[in-house]
């Protein structure tokens, strides 16, 4: 069976997923198309204790996000807004904030398939020798024909793509599965042309 699907990625690994840099993600996120997280270990705010998960604001940490690549890769942080809560709260001890660096800001991998999906990206996979291809794409075909005829189309691009793994993985002779990357690449025609009848 294939592994779940990664819980996060980190910016620069999505930056390079999606053929952008890491100021495009900031200011998407800006806009409120991504929510950008990390973990901080435990601050205080106000009368509470934080800690774990956190939601930061890009605008927050600016220079972390320069295209020139001259801002610095560290930042104090006094806003956060913590795991389950829908308010920013701003730390108070320590009294200059928390320390948060470039390399620990994630996306959610759940996040990044919403966002691939609701902008047909997809990750951008290295030019092929000429050999043929090691997985069974006419067979996946048929498999993903007979899926849709007798339980219809799935909710999610995503949903699809993780029983074609569950497949692949039950036919492959050598337990090697294409990644979901690779198979949204193959599906995406088809996904788009069954997405436009729904």
């Amino acid at each position: 069976m294939a592994l779940p699907q990664r819980a996060f990625l980190t910016l620069h690994e999505t930056a390079s997923r999606w053929g952008c840099t890491i100021a495009d993600i900031g200011g998407w996120a800006t806009e409120g198309k991504l929510d950008i997280v990390t973990g901080i270990p435990v601050v205080t705010c106000g009368t509470e204790k934080v800690s774990g998960k956190i939601t930061i604001l890009p605008m927050d940490m600016l220079p972390l996000f320069r295209r020139s690549g001259t801002g610095p890769t560290v930042i104090k942080l006094q806003r956060i807004k913590p795991e389950h809560s829908d308010d920013w709260c701003y730390v108070t001890e320590p009294a200059e904030g928390v320390e948060v660096s470039i390399a620990d800001l994630l996306l959610s991998g759940l996040d990044v398939l919403r966002f691939e999906d609701e902008h047909d990206l997809l990750r951008r996979i290295g030019g092929g020798t000429g050999a043929l291809s090691p997985y069974d794409w006419e067979g996946m075909y048929v498999a993903m024909i007979k899926r849709i005829h007798e339980h219809g189309i799935p909710e999610t691009q995503a949903e699809l793509i993780g029983e074609l793994q569950d497949w692949f993985a039950d036919v492959a002779e050598n337990g090697d599965v294409p990644d979901e990357s690779t198979i949204r690449r193959r599906l995406r025609p088809f996904w788009r042309a069954l997405r436009s009848e729904k």
